[in-house]
């Protein structure tokens, strides 16, 4: 049978988040099953994802929410007869990954006349909207991040017993005589502009997850939301325009499903929000919380008083224990931090707490003060240095890497050449670096893009470079060490997909003696994973040890990896 034809319901969100009494749903009735979509008629669905860890979290609900209907994921996109776009905006490269497969996707959408693509993510923006069907021709619906709940009833795939708008959003019938809040988007107002209030989403997340229409993509390591949206000032960055405030989801709700996750099997939890150490300051004061007070060091100031913080949440879920006594979830991650917001109370709770892992994402962005002020960060470099002594001092070889903008509005090459003594001092294990691109509704365009593209290009090539040596001696101190390594990855035999015309793959740059150049065990295969500092190891072993934590003896390092054997 072919697939059915999706309806677009392109519904406007309501002005303000809704509220009221709740509406009872509609008890489930045997007599309306043959009416239900069968199988064969429900499209066949493919997400891409591009951008960050929040982005891989909110397609694991839309996959889920589109399984829960019935509908079965697609082996590609050439093959699926739903595509749904999850785009980030932070970067102009990463719109024009998707600007430049508008043509495919037409392609794609004669040779199937049913097929349906969805965009998401930063790049749908409310003050944009008229503007998006030009730059997205392909595209059938738009639908703002904090819109995704909805996808499903946008495209009529929603159960017979579900009404629109009501309840999980994933198209499983409610519990007869269960009473379900509508979970639609609203928009509120950030400096004059209309942007997603995101309230609703703490509640469709909880949905989701009780409902189990969440398709993890591991088995070993898991995502967990604990707060939406972005307060802070970057000039440069468009999140607060497309995500909206902070809304934190409720304490007792990010606990349980973290218990949840344990029980299932999951070895590490990766907390996540846009600022993750921000967590907590939007939820209401509880006496439980009185001993929570602990002011901001830099940036706009926030009563905490009596409110949950990241700190709270590490100690709530390092408590958690198994059946054996043991810690329910052996690893405990968090991206992204603010410097704004690493507290001592946050530090002390990472040092004390055994199940988080010894790394830590805090993005600098220049190591220039001038440049910071006109990025709007906050803060200074010599807070930022203070604070991350204060966290390798309570944490002895804890892994630190961050991000760089280079080439931002009136960076000079003294104040880039700051930013290069910045990385030789902290010596990251990992820097994340891009050249400046102005991001249209973003308070920077109104500053002069005054670095031409050439300099930015050079100037990123040259940290580039730097970081590669700092990152390769930093892996070479590695050597002959033994690391706690979480494998999660079967690799697939190397090909040659990247050689040179005519010619082999170049050799990686190695340090020590590579485990790999003699031919592996009978029955044991290539594996990878994460040690607690976050590094990446290589190894080797039977595929059976894929979701177990192993020591691995270091034997082998490039400046992005580590190889090692089975200690």
């Amino acid at each position: 049978m072919t697939s059915r034809h999706l309806p677009v319901l392109d519904l406007a969100p309501p002005a303000v988040a809704p509220d009221g009494p709740r509406p009872a749903a509609a008890a489930a009735d045997a007599r309306v099953a043959e009416f239900r979509p069968v199988d064969q008629a429900l499209p066949r669905f493919w997400v891409w994802t591009l951008g960050c860890q929040m982005n891989k979290s909110d397609s694991e609900e839309m996959a889920g929410r589109l399984l829960a209907t019935g509908c079965a994921e697609a082996p590609g996109m050439e093959a699926a007869d739903l595509i749904v776009i999850n785009t980030c905006a932070i970067r102009e490269a990463a719109e024009a990954k998707v600007i430049g497969r508008q043509g495919a996707l037409a392609a794609l959408k004669a040779a199937n006349p049913a097929l349906r693509v969805v965009l998401t993510g930063c790049a749908v923006r409310e003050r944009d909207r008229a503007g998006l069907r030009r730059r997205f021709p392909a595209v059938d619906l738009f639908l703002r991040p904090d819109e995704e709940p909805e996808l499903v009833e946008r495209l009529g795939l929603a159960s017979a017993q579900g009404p629109v708008g009501l309840g999980s959003g994933n198209g499983a019938p409610n519990p007869p005589g269960s009473a379900v809040a509508p979970r639609t988007a609203a928009t509120t107002v950030v400096k004059g502009v209309a942007v997603s209030a995101a309230d609703h989403l703490a509640g469709s997340r909880a949905d989701a997850v009780a409902s189990g229409a969440v398709r993890r993509e591991s088995a070993v390591a898991a995502w967990l939301p604990i707060i939406y949206g972005c307060d802070k000032t970057c000039t440069y960055c468009i999140v607060p325009f497309s995500r909206g405030p902070e809304r934190s989801r409720p304490f007792d709700e990010v606990v349980d499903e973290a218990r949840a996750l344990a029980a299932a099997g999951y070895r590490e939890i990766t907390l996540l929000g846009q600022n993750v150490n921000s967590y907590g300051h939007d939820l209401p004061a509880e006496a439980r919380f009185a001993h929570v007070a602990e002011a901001r060091r830099a940036g706009r100031q926030i009563d905490r008083a009596s409110r949950p913080d990241l700190a709270e949440l590490i100690r709530a879920i390092d408590a958690l224990r198994g059946p054996d006594g043991g810690l329910a979830v052996p690893r405990l991650r968090f991206i992204t931090s603010h410097p704004w917001d690493l507290s001592d109370r946050l530090v002390d709770a990472m040092a004390e707490a055994p199940s988080v892992c010894a790394a830590l994402h805090l993005p600098v962005q220049s190591g220039d003060d001038e440049v910071l002020h006109r990025m709007g960060r906050q803060y200074s470099i010599a807070h930022y240095e203070e604070r991350l002594g204060r966290i390798r001092g309570a944490i002895p070889g804890i892994a630190v890497s961050t991000d760089v903008i280079v080439g931002f509005c009136g960076e000079t090459e003294a104040q880039f050449a700051s930013t290069l003594r910045l990385l030789e001092t902290i010596r990251y294990e990992q820097v994340f670096a891009a050249a400046y691109s102005p991001r249209p509704g973003t308070p920077a365009t109104r500053l002069p893009d005054d670095v031409p593209a050439a300099v930015k290009k050079e100037r990123l090539n040259r940290l580039l470079a730097l970081q590669e040596e700092i990152g390769f001696a930093r892996n070479r101190e590695r050597l002959g060490s033994v690391a706690s390594v979480l494998v999660d990855t079967l690799e697939r035999p190397r090909g040659h997909d990247h050689a040179e015309e005519g010619g082999e793959p170049p050799p990686p740059t190695l340090a020590g003696r590579d485990p790999f150049a003699a031919p592996l065990p009978d029955g044991w295969v290539r594996l990878a994973g994460r040690s607690r500092e976050n590094r990446l190891v290589h190894l080797a072993g039977p595929a059976a040890i894929v979701g177990s934590i192993v020591d691995v003896r270091i034997e082998a390092v490039g400046p992005y990896s580590l190889r090692g054997v089975l200690a």
